[in-house]
């Protein structure tokens, strides 16, 4: 199979789990697990997994120069992002929420062409605004942002959270276009756990697991191994071929993809307004996502 569909497919399969994600996590917060014990609680799941992995098959070593980005990343694509997401939704409505992360791809752009001199052309800003509009109206389709000010803190903090995801996926590339991404996943994730461990320590250590039923234990290792684990090993392994850009317009079928899973469990239903927001939002990660003529020419040559 080509490398390059092989990558789309792998986000496409992140993106997915990202969307169950939001069901599973809510089940599971705040009656079991405090977000910050949960983050934690995932954090030394994905530190745990990704270190059998690289110290049995990868073992690759790192030049000295690049532990300090390594450190970064971790910052801006654990900690950061993970703590504040939490904390803001804590804080805010799904549905503000859920219409500030469509700032995400935006801001990835706007990063990519300042650090690493990605070029932006009107096809892709078509696609990001394609994208955006779609995204919204189904997001919206289920109700309303709230302009209530008790909000304001929790809207702020996923605001910060999206910028701080866009960050990483612009720090992380080249990272990823040098090393092995479990290498990568394994550096980043083990920095992260120090950043997080004084904050989530408190609420982990709350945590009552007998009075787990077997469907949150389920959810809770979902949460651990497909979404803190696979999704990030995904999208990490997709940015070896794509752009950064091209990565983070795949945020946009999270809505898509979160109401299809809704409708299967019979917890939502189809209407043509959803279908006409999954066609916008896909002809713009479409446009987003293909290379230009002159591109495809210049890899032939």
């Amino acid at each position: 199979m080509n490398k390059i569909v092989l990558a789309h497919i792998s986000l496409f399969v992140a993106n997915l789990i990202y969307a169950i994600n939001y069901t599973f996590a809510k089940d599971v917060m705040p009656d079991f697990i405090q977000p910050s014990g949960f983050i934690l609680l995932r954090v030394t799941g994905a530190v745990t997994l990704f270190s059998i992995f690289y110290f049995l098959f990868v073992n690759e070593k790192v030049a000295k120069k690049d532990i300090i980005r390594l450190a970064i990343c971790g910052v801006f694509g654990v900690a950061v992002n993970q703590i504040l997401f939490f904390e803001g939704l804590n804080l805010t409505t799904p549905i503000n929420a859920a219409i500030i992360m469509t700032i995400n791809p935006v801001l990835v752009i706007i990063m990519s062409a300042l650090i690493l001199f990605e070029k932006i052309n009107i096809r892709k800003g078509i696609g990001i605004a394609l994208g955006l509009v779609g995204a919204s109206t189904l997001i919206l389709n289920g109700g309303n942002v709230s302009g209530n000010t008790n909000y304001m803190l929790g809207n702020m903090f996923v605001f910060i959270n999206a910028a701080s995801y866009g960050l990483y996926l612009v720090l992380v590339k080249p990272l990823m276009q040098k090393y092995h991404p479990i290498t990568v996943m394994f550096y980043v994730f083990a920095f992260g756990l120090l950043y997080v461990l004084p904050f989530g320590y408190t609420g982990l250590k709350a945590v009552e697991w007998l009075s787990f039923p077997p469907i949150i234990i389920w959810e809770v290792l979902f949460v651990v191994v497909c979404t803190t684990v696979i999704a990030y090993l995904l999208n990490s392994s997709a940015l070896k071929l794509l752009n950064p850009s091209t990565v983070s317009i795949y945020i946009y079928l999270q809505p898509v993809l979160a109401s299809l899973f809704a409708i299967f469990r019979g917890s939502d239903t189809l209407d043509e307004m959803k279908i006409i927001s999954a066609i916008i939002i896909f002809v713009g990660v479409y446009l987003v996502s293909v290379r230009s003529l002159k591109d495809r020419k210049q890899k032939l040559s």
